[in-house]
């Protein structure tokens, strides 16, 4: 852990070099303003922990990152230092190679013990701030692979990786097959009971895979937070 910058935000760096910045980004923090010019979000923390990155990327809105994490959305989170590790690593996502997984609670037995939703993501025709499984001239390409690491009555914990980096993508495609994350408000389905003690989406950012710059691999692991474990502890 690093010395906090003066930023009300409090994050924990899980690792750091000179180009790249690993973070272990809290649920309830926003990665970088949106159109209502929020205060306090990660990109803010950035900034003052490192003000050189204010100059890096190709979005001043959001200075060094090359992927997000929805708000709600803990775990492991990359930021680049400079404008070469911020085109290196926007790379490795484009090819998809650098491997993500997650861990979600989802509603439900899930049937199958693992399995891959590749059903296309498009703006939602009801809200379009939601996003919906859906073919259409918006769409795009979706790749999401899960496996059950143990059930619960009513409940089934997953391990899920990532091909794409869609927005909202591993709550959609769950969603889609009839196993919406708990405690997702968004795309939660009518009378649906939520576990004792879940006060945000049960969804978390557990293991990253990458390559620096100077070729060597990293792999990073995440636990789950205190207050998603005691939600599976009461279960």
């Amino acid at each position: 852990m690093s010395l906090k910058p003066d930023s009300s935000v409090d994050l924990n760096i899980i690792f750091e070099d000179n180009d790249i910045l690993v973070i272990e980004k809290p649920a309830g923090v926003l990665v970088h303003p949106t159109e209502k010019k929020e205060k306090e979000t990660l990109v803010d923390w950035l900034i003052a922990y490192f003000p050189a990155i204010k100059k890096v990327g190709d979005n001043p809105q959001r200075p060094g990152i090359v992927h997000r994490l929805d708000k709600d959305t803990s775990g492991l989170l990359i930021a680049a230092k400079n404008n070469t590790a911020f085109n290196f690593l926007k790379k490795q996502f484009q090819d998809r190679s650098i491997e993500k997984k997650y861990l979600a609670l989802a509603h439900g037995s899930v049937k199958d013990d693992k399995g891959i939703i590749t059903k296309a993501i498009s703006f939602s025709k009801k809200d379009r701030n939601k996003r919906s499984a859906l073919l259409d001239e918006n769409s795009k390409s979706a790749w999401t692979q899960y496996q059950v690491l143990k059930r619960f009555s009513g409940y089934s914990l997953l391990e899920i990786s990532i091909k794409t980096g869609r927005t909202h993508q591993i709550r959609v495609h769950l969603a889609s097959i009839g196993h919406p994350v708990a405690g997702d408000k968004q795309y939660k389905f009518k009378r649906q009971i939520e576990p004792d003690g879940l006060k945000r989406q049960f969804l978390h950012a557990s293991y990253l895979k990458f390559q620096q710059l100077d070729g060597k691999i990293v792999e990073l692991k995440s636990e789950l937070p205190d207050e998603l474990k005691k939600v599976l502890e009461k279960l």
